[in-house]
């Protein structure tokens, strides 16, 4: 805005002068001023002492800086709804909504940093973090062949490989390579009141049993029978065939047994399989206690349906199985995978094997032989669930 050469208080001066007598041409040639200048201040400050100027001229000025920001404001605000994406949040996201403001609307970086509340130093900052290529590429190479493993799991195995990175970090780099992992949702479950399940202290102190659905490529379903040891977390068997009998069950249980020797305790469900006369004869015969849980309480059989999860997760939902054959030599692999190499978080993220070896076994022999009876089972008889007697046997 042009600034007067007059004061307020020099014109009116001028409009004083001119009220006393002095003609309109002989002010212009006095103060060298235009007539329409001379009216122009009349029609303004005509009547007006000086401090009544001062005040309209503070009025102006306010009214002026209010315009000034109340269109800024409105600037500020078009220039928002323009930016791109729902939020600013990181670093590298302010950094690119101020340079979108700079570029777009012209606005100077301080301005920039004003209108999305940033700090300048931020747009300043120059990161000296390495590129990390060959632990990124290496991250997204066992992510794509394990899948479902998430982080926790990818980190225990770059720790294997001699990659030395805190989880923080590694996490950091999982989410910007868009490797996260998208959990199944389950169906809802009514909460209530649980006793906790004891846990053994040994091998072989319990297994727990369950079968696996699934089908083939042709829409022929199969079933696999899932053996885990509940301390070690050892998965003893995966068998898989189109049809499983209690004869069957007991088949490979003696193999076990004859591999790794006896349980003191086995845990299922209530199935027809579990339930048959050959299942009840085996326990007679082999004096092995067989627990069940009760009907439509598959948590009191915690272990097993954690295990049958992760297979389903891991292996079934993630490969189509053309024959039984192949589904069978698929099922021999994930499992020596699973005791081998995947790392599991109950137990130190070890693999179930190298936790087993951690066991003595002469120790392990030598405390079973002075407790001299068996621990205490995975759930009280009379609440959730019960044990076989000579009497189902004989019942039939």
């Amino acid at each position: 805005m042009k600034r007067s050469r007059f004061s307020e208080e020099q014109i009116i001066g001028i409009l004083k002068e001119h009220e006393a007598g002095v003609s309109v041409a002989d002010l212009c040639r006095k103060h060298g001023v235009s007539d329409a200048s001379i009216y122009k201040w009349k029609a303004k400050f005509g009547g007006m002492d000086v401090s009544e100027a001062k005040r309209l001229k503070a009025l102006e000025d306010e009214n002026a800086k209010l315009k000034r920001m109340l269109a800024d404001a409105m600037l500020d605000n078009v220039a928002l709804k323009d930016l791109p994406g729902k939020e600013v949040v990181t670093p590298a996201a302010e950094r690119k909504a101020v340079a979108h403001l700079m570029s777009l609307h012209g606005m100077s970086e301080r301005r920039a940093c004003k209108t999305i509340g940033s700090c300048r130093m931020t747009m300043r900052y120059q990161t000296t973090r390495a590129d990390d290529v060959a632990l990124r590429e290496r991250m997204k190479t066992i992510a794509h062949e394990r899948r479902r493993f998430g982080y926790r799991r990818l980190h225990v195995l770059l720790k294997r490989e001699g990659f030395v990175i805190n989880h923080k970090r590694l996490f950091r780099l999982y989410r910007e390579e868009r490797l996260t992992m998208r959990r199944r949702g389950g169906r809802k479950r009514a909460m209530g009141t649980r006793r906790p399940m004891t846990i053994p202290m040994h091998p072989n102190d319990r297994w727990s049993l369950d079968f696996v659905s699934d089908q083939l490529t042709d829409g022929r379903r199969f079933r696999i029978l899932a053996i885990v040891d509940d301390c070690t977390r050892e998965c003893l068997a995966l068998v898989a065939d189109t049809s499983l009998s209690g004869i069957r069950v007991a088949r490979e249980l003696d193999r076990l047994i004859a591999e790794r020797g006896k349980p003191r305790m086995i845990v299922s469900d209530n199935g027809s399989e579990f339930t048959s006369n050959a299942i009840l004869a085996w326990a007679d015969k082999t004096k092995v206690e067989w627990h069940y849980i009760a009907p439509g309480k598959p948590m009191q059989n915690a272990f097993i349906e954690s295990f049958n999860g992760r297979l389903r997760d891991e292996l079934l939902n993630e490969t189509l199985f053309s024959t039984l054959a192949r589904a069978r030599i698929a099922l021999a692999m994930w499992r020596a995978d699973y005791n081998g190499s995947r790392p599991h978080s109950k137990i130190g993220w070890q693999t179930p094997s190298a936790f087993a070896s951690t066991f003595h076994q002469r120790r392990d022999l030598a405390l079973r032989s002075a407790e001299g009876s068996a621990p205490a089972p995975a759930a009280d008889t009379a609440q959730m669930g019960n044990c076989n007697r000579q009497s189902e046997l004989t019942g039939g």
